[in-house]
């Protein structure tokens, strides 16, 4: 028979890892990993690869394409068989967590980790590095416990999720692909709340033209793209609220160069974000039939599509996942919720391949990307074994939850 640790057992190895986790955490905080800082987060893919090595994984490196003029640092993609092949029931899982911030290079000098009370802080402390050392705590602790009854597992770590994942996307979704699974390991919301959802983006550039003319003498004989441009703002923001799942924001406006000619060109950018792949279509198709009317004779409006993140949508099958996870938690002694998000991440680009996924897997942690960021330390036991019994549960097809 197969036996699967108790979770009272995994929540027992979690506890007794408590202060090895703080410890790893003040080490990985005290290394500033700026995304725009290769060398740091280098640093840090230093520190993962040895910790994986020690747990059996085979890595492998990747070192990236710079985008931009940007020098990515290096993506982890690391891999462990299971006991089980995927005829015996085995699942392939795809852990994925990030290891870059948002702070710059001396950050990590002016606010150190600390601890006050069970809070602790510090630059990246929540985002993502909290939920990095959960991850790589949960597979200590199902080493431990001979818990392998599963496929494959896969830890993947990224340089660059901060900035959108310019250079790590292509292999974030190649590692997706094959998986049964994925699991987030961004930290839980402030309330404890797992992320079930989470919406895509769209991004667009309109480049109207017009014609210049002399603002004084001959302004009949120009087109004035501002004009044109201003209509096309008043009309795309007034999307919102069409759907109730998107929002339109024209983020940018750029026209003319001087006062005394008839303005030749505007630039608009645009964002559009949805819950749903069907709205991020319906959104696009709204901003075609809006540019296809200009406002002003002899102005045209060209739209280019610069990039898309796609929804991680709230599905059936993600469903699924968080009832084995609340399950899991109850065993625990403790109740988890899901919700949706206007955030993106990893977690977009692996749902866009689709794959099932579940987010929000780390300790609970808040105010990302400020310097009062924080994590709640006394919740990593939990945390870190809800992480392992999803883990166990999801490995094995055969076992009922």
């Amino acid at each position: 028979m197969r036996q699967r640790p108790r979770t009272s057992e995994l929540l027992s190895s979690a506890r007794a890892h408590q202060v090895a986790y703080l410890a790893d955490l003040a080490e990985l905080v005290a290394i500033d990993s700026g995304s725009y800082s290769a060398d740091g987060v280098n640093k840090v893919a230093d520190w993962v690869q040895a910790r994986l090595d020690r747990l059996g994984f085979t890595v492998d490196r990747v070192h990236l394409p710079g985008t931009q003029g940007h020098r990515p640092g290096d993506a982890l993609v690391a891999r462990r068989q299971g006991r089980l092949t995927e005829a015996d029931g085995g699942r392939r899982i795809l852990l994925a967590a990030h290891m870059d911030t948002v702070f710059d290079d001396g950050t990590a000098a002016q606010r150190p980790f600390r601890l006050d009370g069970c809070i602790a802080h510090g630059p990246g402390v929540s985002d993502d590095k909290g939920g990095l050392v959960a991850g790589l705590t949960a597979l200590t602790i199902l080493q431990e416990r001979g818990a392998e009854e599963y496929a494959e597992l896969v830890f993947l770590a990224t340089p660059d999720e901060e900035i959108g994942s310019p250079s790590s996307r292509n292999v974030t979704e190649e590692a997706a692909r094959g998986m049964h699974y994925g699991l987030g390991l961004e930290c839980a919301r402030e309330n404890g709340d797992l992320v079930i959802a989470r919406k895509g983006v769209a991004d667009f550039r309109l480049t109207v033209t017009g014609r210049a003319a002399h603002a004084g003498i001959e302004p009949e004989r120009g087109a004035n793209a501002a004009l044109t441009a201003a209509h096309l703002v008043v009309a795309l923001q007034d999307l919102n609220g069409r759907w109730d799942d998107v929002t339109v924001n024209v983020g940018v406006l750029r026209a003319g160069t001087r006062a005394n000619i008839v303005c030749p060109e505007a630039e608009l950018h645009v964002e559009v974000r949805s819950a749903t792949a069907a709205g991020v279509k319906r959104a696009k198709e709204a901003i075609q039939e809006a540019a296809s009317r200009p406002a002003v004779p002899g102005t045209t409006v060209a739209i280019e599509q610069l990039d898309l993140c796609p929804p991680m949508e709230d599905t059936p099958a993600s469903r699924s996942m968080l009832a084995k996870a609340q399950a899991a938690a109850g065993a625990l002694g403790f109740e988890i919720g899901a919700t949706s998000t206007g955030g993106v991440g990893d977690a977009n680009l692996i749902a866009g391949t689709g794959l099932p996924v579940l987010d929000g897997l780390g300790p609970i942690g808040g105010a990302d990307h400020t310097p009062q960021e924080w994590l709640d330390a006394a919740s990593v036991p939990q945390r870190v074994a809800l992480l392992g019994a999803l883990i166990v549960a999801l490995g094995d097809s055969t076992q009922e939850p």
